[in-house]
């Protein structure tokens, strides 16, 4: 590991710790940004953890650039990964079907799997959340198998349902709002993923686990699912 600091605003610092997105990166990621927390103190005004890098927007009425520079180098000494066990476990019910999912039977045919192969092999793997960010509440996982990795739509849609899970490139998501989006969908989810009763709004953290379970169009509907199919959904 070789940090970066890069300069992206007259109060923020990027802190690039790597250049590749990997999962056992996190672990780093998230002992700098705790150890981040506590050197900044209330000079902190925000900390935006990504794939390789931290964001930290500070005070400047607290602090200069040197002295913030002085709270990384003092955050990232001795620094060692997380070990304590932070991250969550979370099970994510999916409604996997071609008619909220338009890309599921391309994806089938195109990786020789088949629509049943496609939703086996996605559900089968655990994912890290790895970024908050682009809605509130979307959560950047991976990664997903090479199989299934997708690229963006040439096109992205103007209208993206809520709920709706996707694959771009390596990377797989649930948009929690209606959205604009490129990428490839495969399937809705009934879960809310936007609360503002939450912290951060959000049921996702940085660092969190998450496994989808496949469940039947009844126990999506039960579950409070909107199950209009894809091309009629506002």
């Amino acid at each position: 590991m070789t940090p970066r600091i890069e300069v992206v605003g007259i109060d923020c610092l990027m802190l690039r710790l790597f250049d590749e997105i990997d999962e056992a990166h996190m672990p780093w990621l998230l002992a700098a940004a705790q150890r981040l927390r506590e050197a900044f103190g209330a000079a902190l005004v925000d900390l935006v953890p990504s794939y390789t890098t931290l964001l930290v927007h500070y005070d400047l009425a607290q602090l200069d650039d040197g002295q913030a520079r002085q709270c990384i180098a003092d955050a990232l000494h001795d620094l060692k990964p997380e070990t304590s066990g932070q991250s969550r476990e979370l099970e994510v019910p999916v409604w996997y079907d071609p008619s909220v999912g338009p890309e599921l039977e391309a994806l089938g045919q195109r990786s020789g799997l088949g629509v049943a192969g496609v939703i086996e092999r996605h559900s089968a793997r655990t994912y890290q959340v790895f970024a908050l960010g682009f809605a509130p509440g979307f959560a950047f996982m991976g990664l997903v198998e090479e199989g299934l990795a997708s690229p963006r739509l040439q096109t992205p849609r103007k209208q993206v349902p809520a709920g709706s899970l996707g694959i771009a490139d390596r990377q797989t998501a649930i948009y929690p709002l209606v959205s604009p989006g490129g990428w490839n969908l495969i399937g809705r989810s009934p879960t809310r993923l936007f609360d503002r009763t939450l912290e951060g709004y959000s049921i996702w953290r940085p660092g969190d686990r998450v496994r989808f379970q496949p469940i039947d169009h009844a126990e999506f509907v039960r579950l409070g699912g909107d199950d209009r199919p894809f091309e009629v959904t506002p």
